[in-house]
């Protein structure tokens, strides 16, 4: 039967409903996951919908009016930090330090004091030879003014002492900036004008072997070729009980250093470096060999720095030998009055504090006697004194709270120019003291003093790996 064209019209519109129609329901019975995405009418708003954030960030938070439970936590509450800085304790407090000289306190000149022994006067005129000694000074004025008293005393010319302030205050002492209490203070003038002694003041405070380095340069700039250095801490005597085997005679320690002298500056004596009086406690020293050995290792600032200078001086066959010149005590106090280093006929003091103790005993007050008779050579007033010192010299090696404790015992000058907490310097010197140690042992790849001994030479220096002696 043939159709008209309306009639085509109607079932081709027909067909094509249906055929949309079996589609969606087919795409409707899909999973989604298979399908994809699905658009929906709202996909055809103008106003388009957010994206859906990455699946590598958390989902947004959801808000809720009630709190959402803590989880509990494995880990240590941490403590709240204590309020800082906290302070240490004040400083512990000791009795001042008083004065060992009090005549010497009040005089203005030489004579002002009383005269020297007479057993003990240095040549007048001077001897040909030069005899400069250098006294370095950084602490413990008391313990200065007894060692330079004493080599006085001993007759060692006081215009060839030179007193080397180490001390860092620059001009302070100079211009009478500092007190007694303060452990740099140092008496410019009563050194000056009342002993007659030279004062050179460092332009800061050196170690000891820069200050050794000093001294070979001050030696130096004045041209000697040799020099005498002394430690502070000590007393120098005259054996007054000595006779000369040559001679017969008394000689003073002055006198038995010039002879000394003598004997080491002669050709024949051979070459030389230093020779030793009571170790280090007072050296004559060989300029141009120090400079022959490059001087001291500054890098090395105390102890163990003299073992590396020793040490390079023999490794270049120099001598280093003792001599024997009179009585030096190795001291942390003072006598309680330096005026019976003049030997006049008075009763002995004794500042020496027992064993036990840490500091030295209260001075007692004691009355102006510079009037006194002299002494006689060798009496029982002399063999007191060195008792005396023989127990100051015991009670320092025995101290409980260390040798040199003279070096800590002030505890004054706050307020004053440089002014440095005693502890704080004394804690600084020590740390330095062991990392010089260090620097010594790594520089010799061996710990101690036995560099030769060990089989090392000057060219070893810094160019050996460690001994088996280190652990």
């Amino acid at each position: 039967m043939l159709r008209t064209p309306k009639a085509k019209a109607t079932a081709l519109l027909t067909f094509v409903f249906l055929t949309v129609a079996l589609c969606l329901s087919f795409f409707a019975q899909i999973p989604g996951a298979l399908r994809g995405h699905t658009p929906s009418w709202s996909s055809f708003n103008p106003t388009p919908s957010p994206s859906p954030l990455p699946s590598i960030l958390p989902p947004p938070p959801v808000e809720s009016s009630e709190e959402a439970p803590v989880e509990p936590s494995n880990e240590e509450p941490k403590d709240e930090k204590p309020p800082w800085p906290r302070y240490k304790p004040p400083l512990a407090t000791r009795p001042p330090l008083k004065e060992n000289f009090p005549l010497a306190a009040h005089a203005s000149s030489p004579s002002d004091l009383p005269p020297i022994p007479s057993w003990n006067i240095p040549p007048d005129p001077h001897v040909d030879q030069s005899t400069p000694l250098f006294i370095g000074f950084t602490r413990n004025w008391a313990v200065l003014q007894q060692a330079v008293v004493s080599y006085i005393t001993a007759g060692w010319p006081a215009s060839d002492i030179y007193v080397i302030d180490n001390t860092g205050t620059q001009s302070s002492n100079r211009d009478n900036l500092l007190t007694l209490q303060n452990p740099f203070y140092l008496d410019y003038q009563r050194l000056i004008e009342v002993y007659g002694v030279n004062v050179v003041s460092t332009p800061t405070y050196l170690t000891f072997a820069q200050l050794q380095n000093y001294f070979i340069w001050l030696a130096g700039e004045h041209g000697w070729g040799y020099y005498f250095w002394s430690h502070q801490d000590v007393v120098a005597l005259s054996d007054e009980e000595y006779v000369d085997k040559t001679s017969g005679e008394y000689k003073s320690l002055y006198h038995r250093v010039l002879d000394t002298l003598h004997e080491t500056l002669a050709p024949s004596y051979g070459r030389w470096a230093i020779r030793f009086f009571a170790y280090d406690h007072l050296t004559l020293v060989n300029r141009t060999a120090y400079m022959d050995v490059g001087g001291w290792d500054s890098m090395i600032p105390y102890y163990g720095t003299d073992c590396d200078m020793h040490e390079r001086i023999a490794m270049k066959n120099y001598k280093i030998e003792d001599a024997k010149v009179g009585l030096i005590y190795d001291v942390a106090s003072s006598l309680d009055d330096l005026l019976v280093l003049y030997r006049r006929k008075t009763p002995i003091p004794t500042s020496v504090p027992p064993p036990s103790s840490s500091s030295p005993a209260p001075l007692p007050p004691r009355s102006p006697i510079s009037i006194a008779p002299s002494d006689t050579l060798a009496s029982s007033t002399y063999k007191t004194l060195i008792n005396t010192l023989d127990s100051i010299q015991t009670w320092k090696s025995s101290n409980p709270d260390g040798r040199n404790i003279w070096q800590n015992y002030q505890r004054g000058g706050q307020g004053e120019p440089f002014y440095v907490d005693p502890e704080g310097f004394e804690t600084s010197i020590w740390r330095t003291v062991e990392l010089g140690k260090e620097v010594m042992s790594l520089k010799w790849g061996h710990r101690g003093c036995d560099i030769i001994g060990v089989g090392l030479q000057l060219g070893d220096a810094w160019r050996v790996e460690k001994d088996g002696e280190w652990s």
